[in-house]
């Protein structure tokens, strides 16, 4: 059964907390009775305030500006407003405060998801694991650098040209520690450990479609032989210059 809700914008000014002649500027949202307040940051002589309009008195240029930034601030509540009503949300002042200040689901990020997946798996992956998802990050990290000239972006932004992209990105990225590009099979196991992210995003709600539905990971098939005595002669005998090839080393 759907239900009707009330729901108004009211910008007002704190006289309680006046300083120098000026006071804060709020906008207040109200649903079904219950209200949320959020600072517009802005501050205004209380003299120049209509108490009536609510609203900057006068035509001056400055009245003009503030005036049409609490028009913009009305619109953009309204459409929060509209908008989850549109996706069938719970309405209440909050949420639509939420919307507005852009930290609700809807406006979750890549950073937000790593974030709670690294705090969430903390103690439940072993080292070795975890190490993988932490270079698994960096790169997504450089690819977002690199291609969309952002350190973060919405998941909701998220689509199969993207994934697309950061495979080509793995691809031609050379590492740092070493001259020679990624294989397959490890581009493979990158992309796979950032389809477990979004699968996250997906199951805590903070996404509605999945940017990975038409991808298809593929790798090669690889059969690893043994050494023969004088292979492993010549690695006992070889010097790293790499710490990273001189620890596999010492390993076989």
């Amino acid at each position: 059964m759907k239900t009707s809700s009330t729901f108004s914008i009211l910008f007002w000014v704190d006289f309680s907390r006046v300083k120098n002649n000026q006071a804060s500027l709020y906008a207040r949202i109200t649903v079904n009775g219950k209200r949320a307040v959020i600072s517009l940051k802005r501050k205004i002589l209380i003299s120049g305030w209509d108490v009536h309009k609510n609203r900057a008195k006068g035509t001056s240029q400055k009245s003009r500006i503030l005036n049409s930034y609490l028009d913009e601030t009305y619109n953009h509540l309204f459409q929060c407003y509209r908008d989850l009503k549109a996706e069938n949300k719970l309405i209440t002042a909050q949420a639509v405060k939420a919307r507005f200040l852009r930290v609700d689901d809807a406006h979750r990020s890549v950073t937000d998801i790593i974030a709670y997946h690294n705090e969430d798996m903390r103690g439940k992956l072993k080292w070795g694991t975890q190490k993988n998802y932490f270079t698994t990050q960096k790169y997504v990290s450089k690819f977002l650098l690199k291609t969309y000239k952002s350190s973060d972006m919405y998941l909701s932004e998220l689509d199969y040209d993207f994934i697309i992209k950061f495979e080509k990105f793995l691809r031609s990225y050379v590492p740092e520690d070493h001259q020679q590009r990624m294989g397959n099979n490890t581009v493979m196991k990158h992309i796979a450990r950032f389809r477990k992210l979004i699968n996250l995003s997906l199951k805590l709600g903070w996404i509605q479609r999945d940017p990975f539905i038409n991808f298809e990971s593929k790798y090669n098939k690889t059969e690893r032989g043994f050494l023969r005595l004088d292979e492993l002669q010549a690695i006992e005998e070889k010097s790293f210059a790499t710490t990273r090839l001189q620890l596999v080393k010492d390993l076989i």
